[in-house]
């Protein structure tokens, strides 16, 4: 097959070892970081090499890193910003001297990603992450103390209030300048070190509590990808978290980036969008959410895409317990399907 497929591994620490990755079928690479260094600080070339040699062992590459923490002080654009870009750049060209030839990092204020439930459960039984409108209603960051997952845990409340004022204050526009300002130092060290930089869209890509996000659309992804022209400056391309707002249309994304060979890195997972705009997240079948799966697969065939893949969320299923979203079981099935998709697609195309 033309594209990579690939599998997110959290480390040592991680519930599903290498050993259980490397026996899904047609897996190629381990998406994984170094999660024991704060933001801002310098990656130790040991942790690299080790992670590379454990996934050697098990027959597995290390060659995408998921990800490179922006620090807040970068996307704020403080004083110290010019030397955490620095230690930014030297982890990206430590990163390139370990093999590593993508590295996926997003530009979303304070939180990565925003759910209201990590365990809702279906008629079948399976657990999955949501996001409820009515969970969020009526909460105030800046007046009450809110832990809802995916919230950085280190933050206390006190320093959340302090973040999402400065970047109230801050607006779409500063926060669109401190990013060209990012793409500006970092992209030309990436094109030096044969890595593709692949941003990932915020999730979900619309305002919470105030706070701007700018990887949301089209016409955001449009600006984004010509404050530097060049392959090296790509998305990670996530369906899930663009397609969980119903004005995206994520087919016609991926048709237009994987044209112009945009797309580093495929975040493919399904989900379902309530008449509210919550939604949930789902088995990976296109008939289980909104998104059209085989769609987005032939499109990539069509474009001879080759870049990396991966099954992202699962569900929890058949009593696994473990970090929500990143069990091995539904995610081995949504790997099996996603290599159908992709098998079938690329051969029809290659006739």
């Amino acid at each position: 097959m033309n594209m990579k497929l690939s599998f997110r591994w959290y480390g040592e620490d991680d519930p599903v070892s290498l050993r259980y990755i490397s026996q899904i079928p047609g897996m190629r690479s381990v998406v994984s970081a170094i999660y024991d260094v704060k933001p801002g600080e310098v990656w130790p070339e040991e942790s690299l090499k080790k992670i590379k040699e454990q996934c050697e062992a098990n027959n597995l590459i290390f060659d995408i890193v998921e990800s490179i923490p922006v620090h807040e002080d970068i996307k704020l654009g403080r004083n110290n910003a010019d030397e955490l870009l620095e230690v930014y750049c030297e982890n990206i060209r430590r990163c390139a001297k370990y093999g590593v030839k993508c590295v996926t990092y997003n530009f979303m204020p304070v939180f990565d990603w925003t759910r209201t439930q990590l365990d809702k459960q279906a008629p079948d039984g399976s657990t999955s992450l949501v996001m409820y409108w009515d969970q969020m209603r009526g909460l105030d960051p800046l007046k009450d103390d809110i832990h809802l997952p995916g919230w950085d845990s280190s933050y206390t409340q006190q320093q959340v209030r302090e973040l999402i004022s400065a970047y109230g204050e801050l607006g779409e526009e500063g926060l669109w300048k401190n990013l060209e300002r990012f793409l500006t130092k970092v992209i030309p060290v990436a094109e030096d070190c044969g890595i593709r930089m692949a941003i990932h869209p915020d999730d979900p890509p619309y305002p919470i509590f105030g706070l701007p996000r700018i990887i949301t659309n089209e016409e955001n992804l449009d600006r984004f990808l010509k404050i530097v022209d060049s392959p090296a400056n790509s998305l990670c391309l996530c369906v899930g978290s663009l397609g969980c707002a119903e004005s995206n249309d994520v087919v016609a994304m991926v048709e237009k980036y994987a044209k112009a060979d945009r797309i580093a890195f495929m975040h493919m997972r399904n989900v379902k969008i309530m008449e509210d705009g919550s939604f949930e997240e789902r088995a990976h079948l296109s008939s289980c959410g909104s998104i059209d799966m085989y769609k987005i697969v032939k499109i990539l065939a069509k474009n001879n895409f080759d870049g990396y893949v991966r099954p992202d969320h699962g569900r929890m299923i058949w009593g696994e317990t473990g970090k929500p979203g990143y069990g091995l079981f539904d995610r081995a099935l949504g790997a099996t399907y996603l290599n159908g998709l992709f098998e079938a697609a690329e051969k029809e195309y290659n006739k």
